[in-house]
């Protein structure tokens, strides 16, 4: 694939995944503290359009809310800037998948994707791209997404925007992993596509599992065991730097926002970031925060 064509993995951020059923009530919290009120809300980057998610009491936080947050604002985002971040952290010209992947692994690579097009990305750019492809392939899109829906809402309101990172941030991040734990990754969505996994894993097929339908239902008890413990186990180093490090960040920002302009406001960041004991919910009440499921 070529290197601008995997734009759309970055303007889906990490764990764009595919949904489409018909009621939603994905989970939302409402921490409290100091007279500041803010909304928690786990999003998915990529849905089908006809994909409904949205309910009165996320309308309502909305309503109410002066400031939005999102990961990154991708209604500023075009494609020349997104091209050239994905070939400047994406890219190893030197030394090609072929002489990073055992055997075995890239026997396997060569039957899902063309070798002459994906040589030269670095393992976590091949790891997004086999992932995101049948998410994409069964109708999802990044653009109905529920955090481009929702940037596009509150550019066209006024509302005010704030953002825990920069699409530079986050290519960044990726190209920080050590290459063992890039390897990694790539090999398990490898031969995750060729055998679908029994439990929830990082490859977004949605044949594999029910997580579209968890993630509009809420249920975090499986979201959270099937994704985010398996995440920690499996691959540490991946877990450590795509969320744990970005959610105590991103918890000691909400803190100090709290603090400093009291007042409403929304966050919709990545549903996996919601949850577990490393979770935005989790390092918001531990800080002395008041935090309630209300949705």
């Amino acid at each position: 694939m070529p290197v601008l064509r995997t734009a759309a993995l970055l303007a889906g951020f990490i764990f764009g995944l595919f949904a489409s059923a018909a009621q939603a009530s994905p989970a939302m919290w409402r921490v409290t503290g100091g007279g500041s009120e803010i909304y928690l809300f786990g999003t998915l980057h990529a849905l089908e359009p006809t994909t409904q998610w949205r309910t009165p009491a996320y309308d309502a936080a909305y309503d109410k809310a002066r400031t939005v947050w999102f990961e990154a604002d991708l209604g500023t985002a075009d494609p020349a800037t997104i091209g050239l971040i994905v070939s400047r952290y994406g890219v190893d010209p030197a030394r090609g998948l072929s002489d990073k992947l055992a055997a075995a692994d890239l026997t396997a690579l060569k039957g899902e994707a063309d070798m002459d097009r994906i040589e030269h990305l670095r393992p976590w750019a091949a790891a997004l791209m086999l992932s995101m492809q049948p998410v994409l392939a069964k109708g999802a899109q990044v653009a109905a997404g529920a955090d481009m829906t929702v940037t596009r809402e509150a550019h066209a309101g006024g509302k005010q925007i704030k953002t825990f990172e920069t699409l530079e941030d986050q290519a960044r991040m990726f190209a920080s992993l050590p290459e063992p734990a890039e390897v990694q990754y790539l090999s398990e969505v490898i031969h995750e596509r060729r055998s679908p996994p029994k439990r929830l894993s990082l490859n977004f097929n949605p044949s594999a599992s029910s997580l579209e339908r968890e993630w509009l239902a809420g249920d975090l008890a499986r979201l959270g065991p099937g994704l985010v413990s398996d995440l920690a186990h499996d691959n540490p180093t991946l877990y450590d730097v795509l969320l744990k490090r970005r959610n105590l960040a991103w918890a000691d920002k909400l803190s100090g926002e709290m603090a400093a302009n009291p007042g409403v406001e929304l966050v919709n960041v990545g549903a996996l970031h919601m949850v577990g004991k490393d979770g935005l919910p989790a390092l918001l009440a531990a800080r002395g925060f008041k935090v309630e499921r209300v949705q």
